[in-house]
Formats: structure tokens, C-alpha cells, sequence
């Protein structure tokens, strides 16, 4: 899995610039320590609309089990995937280092440790994976069009796709999909989108980071 950033727009004085410019206002008028200020009151007293005066572009890769979950969030972002109605290379695939054992008493998640019988298990369902993308290409072979032939792909199989959005659009992406409620290999995706972000826009971002550990 990666997520590489391709394009972004806007600083953190972008954001403070949206906010002043209600009392016709500009950073450059203040300190920078004024305006890292404001940043933190926005974000505490959850003015969201100034952080969306922003953008991020990336390009992601993961498997569709997991890009199916991202791709639930839509508001204040854009998403366009690979087709394979156009596309018929030989996809890669997702075999995971452990298989990790069901959480009690909750209906989603997984305990950080892994099963009985981790090795075959694992042995079985890469074979199983690989059996899949073997009938693909041998249906395409056989001149199967790729858009029936892509309904074997297992769910392991990885897809692309590019991802814009505001600032706060994937905060709120992070937000939900850093949680240790949300899947692992999900939360790895919202971690690398986060390194990112606070990159790009590290007062911004340390500050509506900060809200979340209030609300734990």
C-alpha cells in the first residue's frame, strides 16, 4: 500500500487568511504567533470552513477491501479509481504477514495477535488469492472482455485511484479511519494521508489533531 501526494494547494496562512476575512483582514497583518492562535481557536471551537479553503491531492494504491471503506467518505472530497473495464493487466495482490484473531464482544476488529495454524492458514488463502487472478488471466486469454472477466478478482486484489480534497475533508478521513476501532491495514492508509498533512500544514493540522484527544 502507498499513498503518494501529488498536488496541493494553499499554506496555513491560507486558512487564517479565510477566517480574517470576515473583518476584511490579513495574515500579514498579525504575527505569527497571532495567527497560529486563531488556527487553534478555530479548530477548538470547530469553525471547519476556514480549513477547507485548502487542497491535497494524492495518489492511492491498497487493496479493494480497503479502498471500498475509504471510499465511503465523499464529502468535500473527489475519487477516481482504475477500471478494469479498461484495464487488464495482471493485478497485484495483498497476502498479509499475519492473519490476526477477531476481537471479543465487539462486532468489528481484531486483537493484535494472530491465529492457530497462522502458517497454513496463510499458505491456503494465498493459494487461493493467486487461483483467482490465475482464472482472470486465463479467462482474457480466452477473450473474455475484462469487464466480466474482473468479477473473479478476489477482494485482495490492489486498485488505484486519485484522491482530492480539503484539508478538513481528510481530517475528517483521519479522524475516523486513524481510530483504533477502524481496521489496521485502513488505519495505515489515514496515518500516511496524516504524515502528509501535517507536512504541508503543520499548524493546521497539530490543531485539529488536538481536538481529538479532548474528545477521548
Amino acid at each position: 500500500m502507498y499513498v503518494f501526494l501529488l498536488d496541493h494547494m494553499g499554506t496555513d496562512n491560507s486558512v487564517v487568511n479565510a477566517a480574517r476575512v470576515s473583518f476584511n483582514k490579513d495574515s500579514k497583518l498579525f504575527t505569527e504567533q497571532d495567527n497560529k492562535r486563531l488556527i487553534e481557536y478555530l479548530a477548538k471551537h470547530n469553525h471547519w470552513s476556514p480549513f477547507a479553503h485548502t487542497c491535497l491531492k494524492f495518489k492511492v494504491e491498497a487493496p479493494i477491501f480497503v479502498a471500498r471503506q475509504l471510499a465511503k467518505h465523499q464529502v468535500g472530497l473527489a475519487w477516481n479509481e482504475v477500471s478494469r473495464r479498461y484495464v487488464n493487466d495482471v493485478p497485484d495482490v495483498w497476502i498479509p504477514e499475519v492473519l490476526r484473531r477477531t476481537a471479543p464482544n465487539i462486532k468489528q476488529g481484531s486483537l493484535d495477535e494472530c491465529v492457530d495454524n497462522n502458517k497454513n492458514l496463510l499458505e491456503s488463502m494465498e493459494q487461493n488469492i493467486r487461483s483467482c487472478v490465475k482464472q482472470y488471466t486465463d479467462l482474457l486469454e480466452a477473450g473474455v472482455c475484462p469487464e466480466q472477466a474482473r468479477a473473479v478478482l478476489p477482494l485482495a486484489a490492489y486498485t488505484e485511484w486519485i484522491w482530492t480534497g480539503s484539508l478538513y475533508a481528510f481530517f475528517r478521513v483521519f479522524s475516523l479511519r486513524s481510530h483504533s476501532s477502524s481496521q489496521k491495514e485502513t488505519q495505515d492508509i489515514a496515518l500516511k494521508i496524516g504524515q502528509a498533512c501535517e507536512q504541508l500544514f503543520p499548524w493546521s493540522w497539530r490543531a485539529l489533531v488536538k481536538t481529538l484527544e479532548r474528545t477521548v
